[in-house]
């Protein structure tokens, strides 16, 4: 047995174990607890991943079929039609996890977590930190600051070493993004094009949404005249 004192969970000891460096913690499992620990741990860690990408799925899934194509390119679609596709929608992101989940396979789970919430927190914190609590944040200004933030996250997180170099397996520093990661440029230009189209956006539905802004404030802090629970 290795000695505890060189082993840890990334190094180059668990590089070498059976799985990669993934499974560090597995195989610390058996070392500490053996066979009854292991199976505990492995357990969790399928119930985990089960629940983790059956969530994902069914909100992926919704938001294509309801927010989109329901809402957005084919209004007035019938309940069968909005199922149908996200049926569809939820065997080609099924599809996508396969093919992803290959492509990064020698990558750490750890640090590729933090590579999807480098995309959330470009995309989805300042749309809503701005939303509600900024007064002058309109809808024009938040929908442009998100899809800045969303395409910056994801073009520089792709650029980087970490997926340029390890996973596309390009030359060593042709990476033309220098940082691994992304955060601290994707989120600034999201929060600096929600300020900007924001401010540049004089048109009637800009006025009103500034209008209704206290209402929403007095809504959000304090729950007066807030809707009722609706039946079902």
């Amino acid at each position: 047995m290795q000695n505890p004192t060189e082993f840890y969970v990334g190094g180059e000891l668990a590089k070498g174990l059976k799985g990669g460096g993934n499974m560090a913690a597995v195989h610390l499992a058996k070392a500490v607890g053996g066979d009854l620990f292991l199976g505990f741990i492995s357990a969790v860690a399928f119930a985990t991943i089960l629940a983790v990408v059956a969530g994902l799925t069914l909100s992926g899934a919704s938001a294509v079929s309801h927010d989109l194509y329901a809402s957005v390119f084919n209004k007035g679609c019938s309940s069968e039609q909005e199922l149908r596709v996200s049926k569809i929608t939820t065997v080609c992101l099924g599809v996508l996890a396969v093919v992803l989940g290959i492509a990064f396979e020698k990558e750490n789970v750890a640090y590729m977590v933090m590579l999807a919430f480098v995309i959330a927190c470009s995309s989805n914190f300042p749309v809503l930190f701005m939303s509600v609590l900024w007064k002058n944040c309109t809808t024009r200004g938040a929908v442009a600051g998100g899809f800045v933030g969303l395409a910056s996250a994801v073009i520089l997180t792709i650029g980087s070493a970490s997926v340029w170099e390890a996973v596309m397996h390009n030359p060593k520093g042709s990476a033309w993004f220098p940082y691994n990661s992304a955060a601290i440029f994707s989120m600034t230009a999201a929060f600096f094009t929600i300020w900007l189209v924001s401010i540049l956006d004089n048109s009637a539905q800009a006025q009103k949404e500034r209008a209704l802004y206290p209402s929403q404030q007095l809504r959000s802090e304090t729950g007066l005249g807030a809707s009722g629970a609706s039946g079902h």
